[in-house]
């Protein structure tokens, strides 16, 4: 599902711009579909009837007690385009309906177990683990509904279109006359004016329109509930029989929330994940796998991208970003260079450090045990600028090479023949 935080201004130069969009996904909690539905469900949100199964005999069972007159049967993984995905099964398309229940079970073996590859997963496709069973609805027509964190405006705004199930980007490049936006203010909520104004301007009329307002309302109570960033739905649409449902929607979390709402961080699926970026997330290190061989080791995430950036001005390819952080401690810089020599494309290393915000002699500990304890085989090159600069040199190994221009850094024997 196309997300309206794709249509804010990214600094994307380079490499940077492979980036943008996940390192600033990074922190954010992403659920299956079904546990998204299950959220709203649980706010008195209107969604379609569902149930979820993992084998085939619970998904025809489960389709069997819909008792609807028409199933969509969907594959839970979370990338999109699961419709035009193909099943390394042989099946084609992770979504599928049908009006016979019968054949639910004989779709779910071909989905269940086996790999579903569409434009936003690895090559090798995502093992589907989980199905969706539920009603399938008549649309009569679709709009575009979103809450989200605006730093413009300090608070929550509402962003609505009554042109729904499109990419909302095409919608506000053509026709930005359509898009609308309700400021809320923190202190009073979602007020009755704001989300009829709203449910209006999606379209909605008569009582459909007080229907929609009350949803409005109902999306803006879960906002608040389970602390997230955004709550978008697209499409919020309308049935021949005049109901306003949520069809589909995507609900991201902050995570400085997880102390309070660790029930919801505990449906988080890491399965779909990197494996080292998940390992890196143990150690609050934020790590992106690239294709090159230069790896980055870096503080803040502005200078790490910035870095990678110059590598690649220079001639050379990054393997990574990673980015460690203001607060990091010497064992989240050990774990640091193991992540990054247990890469096997790795065949330097370079540390670009600003000691404004983190004490050197932390990093230099830290880097010194990492190339005792783990037998350092790749050239190191160390730039390091800030506070307590002479200990870093002190405590440096005689075989790192240490400079303090990061061009002279980039320019070094061992980097410069991997240019």
């Amino acid at each position: 599902m196309t997300t309206w935080n794709s249509l804010q201004p990214q600094v994307t130069p380079q490499v940077t711009g492979k980036l943008c969009a996940r390192v600033s996904s990074r922190r954010w909690l992403n659920l299956q579909e079904y546990q998204s539905k299950k959220l709203m469900q649980e706010s008195g949100v209107t969604v379609q009837r569902f149930y979820v199964a993992d084998n085939p005999p619970d998904a025809l069972q489960a389709a069997k007690r819909l008792n609807a007159k028409e199933i969509v049967l969907k594959a839970q993984i979370l990338a999109g385009g699961r419709g035009k995905g193909v099943f390394n099964s042989g099946l084609k398309g992770g979504v599928h309906l049908t009006k016979d229940p019968s054949v639910v079970g004989e779709l779910a073996s071909k989905m269940l177990g086996y790999s579903l590859t569409t434009k936003q997963t690895p090559k090798e496709g995502v093992e589907v683990k989980t199905v969706m069973v539920a009603e399938a609805l008549d649309i009569t027509r679709e709009t575009y509904f979103a809450i989200l964190m605006d730093r413009a405006c300090n608070g929550p705004v509402m962003v609505g279109s009554p042109q729904g199930g499109m990419d909302i980007e095409e919608v506000a490049d053509k026709s930005p006359e359509l898009i609308f936006k309700e400021v809320i203010d923190i202190f009073e909520g979602v007020r009755d004016d704001q989300a009829l104004r709203m449910a209006a301007n999606l379209g909605f009329k008569g009582p459909l329109e007080r229907q929609a307002a009350d949803q409005i309302k109902r999306l803006y109570d879960l906002f608040l509930k389970v602390d997230a960033t955004q709550v978008e739905v697209n499409p919020l649409g309308e049935t021949p029989e005049g109901q306003v449902v949520c069809f589909d929607a995507k609900i991201s979390f902050d995570d400085n929330a997880e102390f309070r709402q660790k029930a919801v961080f505990a449906m988080g699926d890491m399965s779909e994940s990197d494996p080292t970026e998940t390992e890196a997330a143990k150690w609050d290190l934020k790590y992106i796998g690239l294709d090159g061989n230069i790896a980055c080791f870096v503080n803040g995430a502005g200078l790490a991208m910035a870095t990678c950036d110059i590598i690649d001005l220079h001639g050379g390819k990054p393997a990574n970003f990673l980015d460690l952080g203001g607060g990091v401690k010497e064992k989240q810089v050990y774990e640091a260079f193991k992540l990054l020599t247990a890469d096997p494309k790795v065949e330097a290393i370079l540390v670009n450090i600003f000691g404004g915000i983190v004490n050197c002699a932390i990093i230099a500990n830290g880097i010194t045990k990492a190339c005792r304890e783990l037998e350092l085989k790749v050239p190191l090159v160390v730039r390091l600028e800030g506070g307590i600069i002479h200990h870093f040199k002190d405590k440096l190994l005689v075989n790192t090479t240490t400079v303090s221009d990061f061009k002279k850094a980039l320019r070094r024997k061992h980097t410069k023949q991997l240019c």
